[in-house]
Protein backbone atom coordinates (compact mmCIF):
# COMPACT_ATOMS: atom_id res chain seq x y z
CA UNK A 1 0.00 0.00 0.00
CA UNK A 2 1.25 3.43 -0.81
CA UNK A 3 1.16 6.03 2.27
CA UNK A 4 0.93 9.53 0.39
CA UNK A 5 0.54 13.32 2.24
CA UNK A 6 -1.32 16.00 0.92
CA UNK A 7 -0.86 19.21 1.84
CA UNK A 8 -2.99 21.95 1.15
CA UNK A 9 -1.76 25.34 0.16
CA UNK A 10 -4.82 27.31 1.32
CA UNK A 11 -5.07 29.06 4.82
CA UNK A 12 -8.38 28.16 6.59
CA UNK A 13 -10.48 30.91 4.74
CA UNK A 14 -9.21 29.95 1.84
CA UNK A 15 -9.63 26.30 2.02
CA UNK A 16 -13.66 27.72 3.06
CA UNK A 17 -13.88 29.69 -0.21
CA UNK A 18 -12.62 26.64 -2.04
CA UNK A 19 -15.22 24.51 -0.11
CA UNK A 20 -18.09 26.66 -0.73
CA UNK A 21 -17.76 27.07 -4.27
CA UNK A 22 -16.32 22.88 -4.89
CA UNK A 23 -17.86 21.10 -1.75
CA UNK A 24 -14.70 20.01 -1.35
CA UNK A 25 -10.72 21.36 -0.17
CA UNK A 26 -7.89 21.16 -2.98
CA UNK A 27 -6.39 18.37 -0.79
CA UNK A 28 -9.86 16.08 -0.97
CA UNK A 29 -9.67 16.50 -4.72
CA UNK A 30 -6.08 16.12 -4.86
CA UNK A 31 -6.67 12.79 -2.55
CA UNK A 32 -9.42 11.43 -4.59
CA UNK A 33 -7.61 11.98 -7.74
CA UNK A 34 -4.16 10.34 -6.13
CA UNK A 35 -6.55 6.73 -4.93
CA UNK A 36 -8.51 6.72 -8.63
CA UNK A 37 -4.95 6.41 -10.11
CA UNK A 38 -3.64 4.16 -7.25
CA UNK A 39 -6.02 2.19 -5.51
CA UNK A 40 -3.66 0.60 -3.50
CA UNK A 41 -2.73 4.66 -2.28
CA UNK A 42 -3.70 5.85 1.27
CA UNK A 43 -3.99 9.44 2.34
CA UNK A 44 -3.53 11.74 5.00
CA UNK A 45 -4.63 15.28 4.18
CA UNK A 46 -2.28 18.02 6.06
CA UNK A 47 -2.74 22.00 6.12
CA UNK A 48 0.63 23.58 6.71
CA UNK A 49 -0.70 27.05 6.39
CA UNK A 50 -1.95 26.61 9.79
CA UNK A 51 -0.19 28.00 12.99
CA UNK A 52 -1.85 24.73 14.50
CA UNK A 53 -0.47 22.54 11.96
CA UNK A 54 2.18 20.00 12.77
CA UNK A 55 4.66 18.41 10.32
CA UNK A 56 4.00 14.76 10.89
CA UNK A 57 6.45 13.14 13.36
CA UNK A 58 6.98 10.33 10.50
CA UNK A 59 7.41 12.16 7.37
CA UNK A 60 9.78 9.68 5.82
CA UNK A 61 7.56 6.61 6.32
CA UNK A 62 5.24 8.22 3.33
CA UNK A 63 5.85 7.45 0.14
CA UNK A 64 5.00 10.56 -1.64
CA UNK A 65 3.84 13.90 -0.75
CA UNK A 66 1.89 16.06 -3.02
CA UNK A 67 1.24 20.08 -3.11
CA UNK A 68 -2.30 21.81 -4.35
CA UNK A 69 -2.92 24.77 -5.51
CA UNK A 70 -3.27 27.77 -3.17
CA UNK A 71 -4.31 31.36 -3.17
CA UNK A 72 -1.11 32.65 -1.35
CA UNK A 73 1.78 34.50 -3.05
CA UNK A 74 5.21 33.10 -2.22
CA UNK A 75 6.74 36.66 -2.74
CA UNK A 76 4.51 37.91 0.37
CA UNK A 77 6.29 35.27 2.51
CA UNK A 78 5.29 35.18 5.77
CA UNK A 79 4.29 32.32 8.24
CA UNK A 80 2.14 30.50 6.33
CA UNK A 81 4.61 30.43 3.33
CA UNK A 82 7.37 29.95 5.87
CA UNK A 83 5.68 26.65 7.14
CA UNK A 84 5.22 25.68 3.63
CA UNK A 85 8.97 26.25 2.51
CA UNK A 86 10.31 24.48 5.15
CA UNK A 87 7.32 21.43 4.64
CA UNK A 88 9.18 20.54 1.29
CA UNK A 89 12.26 21.05 2.42
CA UNK A 90 11.74 18.30 5.33
CA UNK A 91 10.27 16.13 2.83
CA UNK A 92 13.02 16.40 0.17
CA UNK A 93 15.44 16.34 2.36
CA UNK A 94 13.84 12.62 3.97
CA UNK A 95 14.05 11.47 0.67
CA UNK A 96 10.05 11.23 0.23
CA UNK A 97 9.34 12.39 -3.75
CA UNK A 98 7.31 15.52 -3.80
CA UNK A 99 5.04 16.63 -6.63
CA UNK A 100 3.00 19.95 -6.72
CA UNK A 101 1.03 21.77 -9.34
CA UNK A 102 1.03 25.66 -9.47
CA UNK A 103 1.64 27.06 -5.67
CA UNK A 104 3.62 23.65 -4.89
CA UNK A 105 5.83 23.82 -8.17
CA UNK A 106 6.70 27.97 -6.83
CA UNK A 107 7.38 26.85 -3.12
CA UNK A 108 9.85 24.19 -4.45
CA UNK A 109 11.41 26.59 -6.68
CA UNK A 110 11.57 29.49 -3.88
CA UNK A 111 13.10 26.61 -1.87
CA UNK A 112 15.89 25.39 -4.28
CA UNK A 113 16.99 29.04 -4.90
CA UNK A 114 14.50 30.23 -7.79
CA UNK A 115 12.24 33.12 -7.60
CA UNK A 116 8.34 33.01 -7.98
CA UNK A 117 6.61 36.34 -8.65
CA UNK A 118 3.51 37.72 -10.86
CA UNK A 119 4.07 36.64 -14.16
CA UNK A 120 5.59 39.64 -16.38
CA UNK A 121 3.98 38.16 -19.61
CA UNK A 122 0.45 38.08 -17.89
CA UNK A 123 -1.57 35.08 -16.40
CA UNK A 124 -3.73 32.57 -17.27
CA UNK A 125 -7.57 31.53 -16.09
CA UNK A 126 -8.86 28.33 -17.43
CA UNK A 127 -6.11 26.38 -19.64
CA UNK A 128 -2.68 26.76 -20.31
CA UNK A 129 -2.62 26.29 -24.36
CA UNK A 130 -0.02 25.12 -26.84
CA UNK A 131 2.14 23.18 -23.82
CA UNK A 132 5.27 22.30 -25.56
CA UNK A 133 7.92 20.09 -24.11
CA UNK A 134 11.49 21.28 -24.22
CA UNK A 135 14.09 18.95 -25.65
CA UNK A 136 14.77 17.38 -22.17
CA UNK A 137 10.93 17.39 -21.07
CA UNK A 138 10.70 15.26 -24.79
CA UNK A 139 12.29 12.70 -22.32
CA UNK A 140 11.27 12.97 -19.11
CA UNK A 141 9.23 10.44 -17.49
CA UNK A 142 6.93 13.25 -16.09
CA UNK A 143 6.00 14.39 -19.44
CA UNK A 144 5.43 10.73 -20.66
CA UNK A 145 2.59 10.26 -22.97
CA UNK A 146 2.22 14.06 -23.67
CA UNK A 147 2.12 15.02 -27.17
CA UNK A 148 4.41 17.66 -28.70
CA UNK A 149 1.28 20.63 -27.99
CA UNK A 150 -1.05 19.94 -25.63
CA UNK A 151 -3.68 21.92 -23.22
CA UNK A 152 -4.02 21.84 -19.62
CA UNK A 153 -6.25 23.46 -17.17
CA UNK A 154 -4.44 26.45 -15.11
CA UNK A 155 -5.60 29.05 -13.11
CA UNK A 156 -2.64 31.58 -12.05
CA UNK A 157 -0.72 34.89 -12.05
CA UNK A 158 1.81 33.88 -10.07
CA UNK A 159 4.74 31.51 -11.89
CA UNK A 160 8.08 30.57 -11.59
CA UNK A 161 9.65 33.23 -13.25
CA UNK A 162 13.46 32.46 -12.76
CA UNK A 163 14.08 28.31 -12.26
CA UNK A 164 16.29 27.31 -9.47
CA UNK A 165 20.04 26.69 -10.22
CA UNK A 166 20.13 22.73 -11.35
CA UNK A 167 16.84 22.56 -12.00
CA UNK A 168 15.14 21.06 -15.42
CA UNK A 169 12.45 22.81 -16.88
CA UNK A 170 10.71 20.34 -19.05
CA UNK A 171 7.79 22.26 -20.17
CA UNK A 172 6.75 25.59 -21.27
CA UNK A 173 4.41 27.63 -23.84
CA UNK A 174 4.23 31.51 -25.41
CA UNK A 175 2.59 33.05 -21.49
CA UNK A 176 5.80 31.12 -19.39
CA UNK A 177 8.88 29.30 -20.12
CA UNK A 178 8.51 27.57 -16.67
CA UNK A 179 5.27 25.33 -17.10
CA UNK A 180 6.64 21.94 -15.85
CA UNK A 181 10.22 21.39 -14.07
CA UNK A 182 11.93 18.95 -12.34
CA UNK A 183 14.65 19.26 -9.50
CA UNK A 184 16.92 17.51 -7.06
CA UNK A 185 17.48 18.99 -3.86
CA UNK A 186 19.27 17.99 -0.16
CA UNK A 187 18.69 14.19 -1.93
CA UNK A 188 14.67 14.34 -2.52
CA UNK A 189 13.15 14.95 -5.97
CA UNK A 190 10.45 16.99 -7.04
CA UNK A 191 8.69 17.36 -10.32
CA UNK A 192 5.65 19.25 -11.06
CA UNK A 193 3.50 21.33 -13.06
CA UNK A 194 2.19 25.41 -13.16
CA UNK A 195 -0.65 23.96 -14.38
CA UNK A 196 -3.73 21.84 -12.68
CA UNK A 197 -3.81 17.94 -13.80
CA UNK A 198 -6.21 17.49 -10.98
CA UNK A 199 -8.92 19.61 -12.11
CA UNK A 200 -12.26 18.27 -13.63
CA UNK A 201 -13.84 21.01 -15.37
CA UNK A 202 -16.35 21.67 -12.72
CA UNK A 203 -13.16 22.94 -10.60
CA UNK A 204 -11.88 24.51 -13.15
CA UNK A 205 -15.38 26.47 -13.54
CA UNK A 206 -15.41 27.15 -9.87
CA UNK A 207 -11.88 27.98 -10.03
CA UNK A 208 -13.43 31.04 -12.71
CA UNK A 209 -15.97 32.29 -9.89
CA UNK A 210 -13.41 32.50 -7.49
CA UNK A 211 -11.11 34.37 -9.63
CA UNK A 212 -13.77 36.55 -11.21
CA UNK A 213 -12.41 39.64 -10.03
CA UNK A 214 -9.12 39.46 -11.30
CA UNK A 215 -10.45 37.53 -14.95
CA UNK A 216 -12.67 40.87 -15.37
CA UNK A 217 -9.80 43.14 -14.34
CA UNK A 218 -7.26 41.59 -16.77
CA UNK A 219 -9.79 42.27 -19.19
CA UNK A 220 -10.51 38.80 -20.35
CA UNK A 221 -14.14 38.90 -19.53
CA UNK A 222 -16.08 42.56 -19.46
CA UNK A 223 -18.29 41.45 -16.08
CA UNK A 224 -18.83 39.55 -13.90
CA UNK A 225 -21.79 37.74 -15.44
CA UNK A 226 -19.88 37.07 -18.68
CA UNK A 227 -17.54 35.05 -15.71
CA UNK A 228 -20.16 33.35 -14.73
CA UNK A 229 -21.95 32.22 -17.92
CA UNK A 230 -18.39 31.07 -19.45
CA UNK A 231 -18.15 28.82 -15.99
CA UNK A 232 -21.66 27.41 -16.54
CA UNK A 233 -21.04 25.99 -19.68
CA UNK A 234 -17.80 24.46 -18.37
CA UNK A 235 -19.43 22.81 -15.91
CA UNK A 236 -22.00 21.40 -18.68
CA UNK A 237 -19.00 19.78 -20.36
CA UNK A 238 -17.91 18.56 -17.38
CA UNK A 239 -21.51 17.17 -17.36
CA UNK A 240 -22.44 15.96 -20.36
CA UNK A 241 -18.93 16.04 -22.51
CA UNK A 242 -20.53 13.48 -25.39
CA UNK A 243 -23.73 15.43 -25.55
CA UNK A 244 -21.94 19.20 -26.00
CA UNK A 245 -19.06 18.81 -29.14
CA UNK A 246 -20.16 22.27 -29.57
CA UNK A 247 -19.03 23.17 -26.25
CA UNK A 248 -15.80 21.68 -26.58
CA UNK A 249 -15.28 23.57 -30.31
CA UNK A 250 -15.83 26.66 -28.43
CA UNK A 251 -13.56 25.68 -26.06
CA UNK A 252 -11.06 24.27 -28.33
CA UNK A 253 -10.34 21.71 -26.66
CA UNK A 254 -9.22 18.03 -27.33
CA UNK A 255 -8.87 14.66 -25.75
CA UNK A 256 -5.76 15.74 -23.92
CA UNK A 257 -8.12 17.91 -21.67
CA UNK A 258 -11.51 15.79 -21.98
CA UNK A 259 -10.06 12.73 -21.45
CA UNK A 260 -9.50 12.22 -17.56
CA UNK A 261 -6.30 9.72 -18.29
CA UNK A 262 -4.90 11.47 -20.20
CA UNK A 263 -5.52 15.17 -18.41
CA UNK A 264 -4.19 13.70 -15.33
CA UNK A 265 -1.05 12.09 -17.12
CA UNK A 266 1.82 13.87 -15.03
CA UNK A 267 0.39 12.60 -11.68
CA UNK A 268 -0.11 8.98 -12.81
CA UNK A 269 4.14 9.19 -14.31
CA UNK A 270 4.70 10.71 -10.94
CA UNK A 271 3.26 7.68 -9.33
CA UNK A 272 4.61 5.17 -11.29
CA UNK A 273 7.93 6.41 -12.54
CA UNK A 274 9.09 8.31 -8.82
CA UNK A 275 6.87 7.26 -6.50
CA UNK A 276 6.99 3.64 -6.35
CA UNK A 277 10.50 2.79 -8.10
CA UNK A 278 11.52 5.32 -4.94
CA UNK A 279 9.19 3.31 -2.90
CA UNK A 280 11.16 -0.17 -3.38
CA UNK A 281 14.57 1.16 -2.76
CA UNK A 282 13.45 3.13 0.31
CA UNK A 283 11.99 -0.54 1.65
Amino acid sequence: MLRLLVADGNERAGRARHVRLCGKTSAETYAGVLRALAPDAACDLLAPADADAALPPGLAAYDGLVFTGSTLRVAEGGPAVIRQVELMRAALAQGVPVFGSCWGVQVAATLAGGEARENPRGPEYGFARNLAPSAAGREHPLLAGRPPAYDAPAIHSDAVVVPPPGSTVLAGNGRLDVQAIALDYEGGTFWGTQYHPELDLDEVAAMLRLSAREIVGAGFCADDAVVEAHARALRDLHDDPAGHADLAWRFGLGPEVLETVRRRREIGNFLDALVRPVRAQRR
